[in-house]
């Protein structure tokens, strides 16, 4: 049955089928159909579905608390909190229920720091092709115009400048005062662009040099889809502020802001919050993600079985008319292709794989961290039917 008639038209679904059950790396349709997931609920489902000890946890703590407010503190809230500063640089933790929420708050939060300081320190720096999120200031933020259309006037106080051009950044820094830049290590939605070691580099000395809030995006790349816990952990460059959301609740709605005691300091109660922030069932279920990422065992697979995506994926490049690079990192791979990949997106559909798409271009391919070099074949082998 559809039920379209009854939802605003965000997702442009059409006529994509009725997800009803997940297992493993695979998802059933009503009509019973497999699809080999390469999409993971866009990079939220690490552990993939129906995990026996995620389910464990969530189950365990539904029956003893599903919600008491953020008046009051909780144990599975207090131990993620915990978790996640003493695996990250973090000393502080803010928990909200999305990407584009940690977004909003890290503004926020930079914005509040620098209006203590001297001056006027309100500009926000963002990189073209990036994307923060869809509520205001996170859509501001994301430096692309089709996000901006219709939703005018915007925020002001946001400048962009293009990722890895140190001169053109330089140039956009000298036309304001900056209380953050905001950056994803790896760009998920704007075509898998990596931010080279240099250049992010250059961003921490300017930052250390002016107190400007230096926040890494790591929504999606994080939390071991690139090899490493975080992305900025292979990077060489610690930010002050890191945003974390989609595999971190395990499936449910979690995000966090992760942060410096510089920039934590200056909240006051009422500076900000949120309603159902840090869910009890949300961080059991976080809790069960980052053990296992933490155990190490489950980053070394993503590490291997993220290099053997990328041979077969390289394989393409070299065999296949239309393919122009490989792009991405870890389990957060594609390929540049000289036109659009919608077509690809669906014939691969209706071969049981789901993929998805990255900026223009890009096939995008994001499975479960759990994924085995058997899915991975299975995956290349639709993909070079059709490419």
């Amino acid at each position: 049955m559809q039920y379209d008639s009854f939802f605003v038209n965000t997702y442009g679904r059409g006529a994509m089928p009725c997800i009803e059950r997940g297992d493993g790396v695979f998802l059933y349709d009503t009509a019973g159909t497999e699809y080999l997931d390469f999409i993971s609920g866009i990079a939220v489902n690490a552990l993939g579905y129906n995990d026996t000890e995620l389910v464990h946890a969530m189950t365990e703590q539904c029956q003893q608390l599903v919600h008491c407010s953020n008046l009051f503190s909780n144990p599975a809230q207090d131990t993620l909190a915990r978790m996640l500063v003493e695996n990250s640089f973090a000393d502080r933790v803010f928990f909200c229920n999305s990407g584009t929420e940690a977004n909003e708050a890290a503004i926020k939060f930079a914005r509040k720091k620098a209006g203590m300081q001297e001056g006027s320190k309100t500009g926000i720096l963002s990189f073209y092709d990036c994307f923060h999120g869809r509520t205001y200031g996170a859509m501001t933020a994301t430096a692309q115009k089709k996000f901006h259309t219709g939703f005018h006037p915007i925020p002001g106080g946001y400048h962009y400048a293009p990722l890895n051009d140190i001169a053109a950044t330089e140039q956009v820094l000298s036309t304001a005062d900056f209380a953050a830049i905001i950056v994803e290590p790896v760009q998920g939605e704007g075509g898998l662009e990596l931010a080279s070691p240099e250049f992010l580099q250059f961003l921490r000395d300017y930052c250390d040099s002016t107190g400007t809030a230096l926040v890494f995006d790591e929504i999606q790349c994080g939390l071991g889809r690139t090899g490493s816990l975080w992305a900025y952990e292979s990077c060489g460059v610690t930010p002050d502020i890191l945003t974390s959301a989609k595999p971190l609740g395990g499936g449910l709605p979690l995000g966090a802001v992760l942060l410096k005691d510089a920039w934590a300091a200056p909240i006051s109660p009422g500076d900000h919050g949120t309603t159902f922030g840090g869910n009890p069932v949300a961080c059991a279920g976080g809790a069960v993600v980052l053990s296992r990422l933490v155990a190490g065992e489950l980053l070394l697979l993503v590490q291997q079985r993220s290099s053997y995506l990328q041979k077969g994926l390289e394989k393409f490049v070299r065999q296949k008319d239309g393919v122009l690079s490989y792009c991405g990192k870890g389990l957060l791979a594609g390929v540049r292709l000289n036109y659009d990949p919608t077509e690809v997106l669906l014939a691969a559909r209706r071969r049981g794989l789901l993929v998805a798409k990255a900026g223009k271009n890009t096939l995008r391919l994001i499975p479960p961290l759990i994924v085995t070099e058997e899915h991975i074949d299975r995956a290349l082998q639709i993909l070079d039917d059709i490419l």
